[in-house]
């Protein structure tokens, strides 16, 4: 009996998909809740399991197709009868085909029949192809072969499998060159279109809408690394071994981001209709790059957490980006976000923000250039902060104090501890 596998809820608000990628194709063996098809929403890929196990019998869309939240999509026969022919029919299916080949080719000439002529026999110059294994002839009518070029190594100078695979091989090599040389057109130009992606559909809409909507502003700063740099130097070893994860910059940005953000709320804060909303706590957006584009999973009450707390959730969210594993509803709601350029190489940036926030801080790659500290000039690690804003809800005074705040807490980690 025939069962419909149907688009699951993908979250709220969401009410249809685009059908990335089949999985499993028909008649293939299923189990219970195995993966069958990946589908694309606005945010994450996510993957459809088959309610039963059996066989997969009917896909009912194509690859690239949207489909609708609780939409059958394909159809999976729970027979366990099906599914035991489906693993053993496969074998046989190929024997016969390879018969009909083989008939095919004797009766046209292709192949030498199976038996020797009198003259043959004679004289002893009978062709291999007399003694093929059905096997062996399929591969060579399969690679286009003359068996009696081939040298045997089997039983009686018999050709084996391994003979032809070799000879194909070998011919594929003294062929290359020239093929390659015939495919290759000077000044060759090719073009190639590809669909967008739902996520990147998505992606380009919102930031298309926050420069339409938002007064965007950048304002900039250098913070020196130095302090940072050497406290992570000291302690990594001893925070891995005590928490089983790596100390990162990205922990010192986010606690110094909670404290500027208790200083400056309306950094924090959001403008819906004619209301301003501020917030007495700090849902941290923290962009990770995932195979789909770039997503934003939310570090929740980042006002709470400790180091090692939100360095093993940005760890997690970073894994499971790549893995196409995050969940919808760990990438909504943030209230301010961070991202960090500097891992690919970025030097300065003008980052969007990420509507209905209101402002984005951006990180950028560390770089030793000389600087005057006490008189002198001396070469420090910097780094190049951006913090974008809307300009109808953050004032310049508003966002300068903000960045200055982070780059005091940077430069100076104890401030992180006692909350200054």
């Amino acid at each position: 009996m025939a069962t419909d596998v149907q688009v699951p809820t993908l979250g709220e608000s969401i009410t249809e998909a685009t059908l990335g990628q089949w999985l499993k194709q028909p008649g293939d063996v299923v189990k219970a809740d195995e993966p069958i098809a990946s589908l694309e929403t606005d945010k994450v890929a996510v993957e459809v399991p088959s309610p039963i196990s059996g066989v997969l019998t009917e896909q009912l869309f194509e690859e690239g197709a949207v489909v609708a939240v609780g939409a059958a999509i394909a159809r999976v026969d729970g027979d366990e009868a099906a599914a035991k022919r489906s693993t053993t029919t496969s074998q046989p299916a190929v024997a016969e085909k390879d018969k009909t080949a083989v008939a095919k080719a004797e009766a046209t000439g292709d192949v030498a029949p199976a038996g020797p002529t009198p003259a043959q026999e004679r004289d002893g110059s009978h062709n291999q192809a007399l003694t093929l294994s059905p096997a062996v002839r399929r591969l060579v009518l399969e690679y286009g072969l003359d068996p009696s070029a081939i040298k045997g190594t089997g039983k009686d100078g018999r050709l084996t499998k391994d003979d032809v695979i070799a000879a194909a091989k070998t011919q594929d090599k003294a062929a290359a060159p020239a093929d390659a040389s015939a495919a290759a057109p000077v000044n060759q130009r090719r073009e190639e279109r590809v669909r967008m992606t739902r996520l990147r559909q998505t992606i380009a809409s919102r930031l298309k809408e926050a420069q339409n909507t938002a007064a965007i502003l950048t304002t900039f700063n250098d913070v020196d690394m130095t302090a940072v740099i050497e406290a992570r130097a000291k302690y990594k070893d001893l925070f891995e071994k005590k928490h089983g994860i790596r100390l990162g910059f990205m922990g010192f940005f986010v606690k110094a981001a909670v404290l500027a953000l208790r200083d400056v709320p309306g950094v924090n804060g959001s403008i819906e209709g004619d209301e301003i909303v501020y917030r007495d706590y700090a849902d941290i957006s923290v962009a990770v790059s995932a195979p789909q584009g770039l997503v934003v999973p939310v570090v929740r009450n980042a006002d709470s957490l400790s180091f090692a707390e939100i360095e093993k959730t940005i760890a997690d969210f970073g894994k499971r980006a790549k893995d196409g594993t995050l969940k919808i509803d760990e990438m909504k709601g943030g209230t301010f976000t961070i991202s960090n350029g500097g891992v690919f190489g970025s030097l300065l940036s003008t980052p969007i923000i990420n509507p209905p926030q209101s402002a984005v801080l951006g990180m950028h790659r560390i770089e030793e250039r000389p600087v005057v500290r006490d008189g002198q000039i001396v070469v420090r690690p910097m780094m190049y902060l951006a913090l974008s804003y809307d300009h109808r809800l953050i004032d310049g005074r508003e966002a300068v104090t903000f960045l200055v705040r982070i780059k005091e807490a940077i430069e100076d980690p104890t401030r992180l501890l006692i909350d200054l």
